[in-house]
């Protein structure tokens, strides 16, 4: 009886051994995985000067700095041609990273609020065309939250992150021509949130803050399948303070 106890524990403790490697093994590979996509990223833009709302916009990414005008409101029109999109799909079939994005560098390491009135051009065939706000770091590390046309020919949120390669998140319809979106962090949390007056927000999406001390903040305009549209953006700021309340966004 001893001795089929004995072989019995033997048994049990090297099954638990061998399910704790497992364990170690697999946390270990997930970490490597995402350390051989960041670390093997490109960091895109080439320098850029354009001023706007007190945001100094130094970096353009796919000659963004040459498809944006603005007016003497300080309203941007932010042009984009064919079939450009920023997206690293699971599958390869759908990745392109060729859309236009205008960066400005962020302390990480303190607190901001990123806020843009954003109008895409919505067209029945203009799946996908967006107006989009970013948190960028490199070309396999960012998230970029939009006001998009989906397959359905509707008007949502939508916010797509990054590492390596993409998710893809459908989020509320929005039955008016455009949003007020801001992107917000405590140097912890980060939080996107829209709104259709400035004053009532809805959350989108909240995630721990774990991009590096130095980031981007940027905007967009995409058109995945179009020749081509047009994005205005008005009322942009960028706030050395987060929302007080990360459910509610104000």
């Amino acid at each position: 009886m001893k001795r089929k106890n004995f072989f019995m524990s033997v048994i049990l403790g090297a099954t638990l051994l061998s399910s704790c490697g497992n364990k170690e093994t697999s946390s270990t590979s997930s970490k490597k995985e995402d350390k051989v996509a960041t670390d093997s990223a490109r960091i895109n833009g080439i320098p850029c000067d354009i001023k706007l709302s007190g945001i100094h916009f130094t970096k353009a990414v796919n000659g963004a700095d040459t498809l944006v005008s603005i007016d003497n409101k300080e309203k941007i029109e932010f042009r984009v041609g064919e079939k450009k999109d920023y997206f690293c799909d699971p599958n390869s079939q759908l990745s392109n990273n060729t859309a236009p994005i205008l960066l400005t560098k962020v302390d990480n390491t303190k607190p901001f609020t990123f806020t843009a009135k954003v109008a895409p051009q919505f067209t029945e065939t203009g799946l996908y065309n967006a107006g989009v706000l970013y948190i960028y770091v490199n070309d396999n590390f960012w998230q970029k939250f939009c006001f998009e046309q989906d397959e359905r020919g509707n008007h949502r949120m939508v916010t797509v992150r990054t590492i390596g390669t993409s998710d893809d998140n459908n989020h509320d319809i929005i039955n008016i021509p455009w949003a007020y979106m801001k992107i917000s962090s405590d140097t912890r949390t980060v939080g996107s949130y829209y709104s259709l007056d400035n004053k009532e927000w809805h959350m989108v999406r909240l995630y721990k803050n774990n991009y590096p001390e130095e980031i981007w903040l940027g905007i967009s305009a995409q058109c995945p399948m179009e020749k081509g549209s047009v994005t205005n953006f008005e009322e942009i700021s960028l706030k050395q303070n987060s929302v007080s309340d990360f459910r509610m966004g104000n």
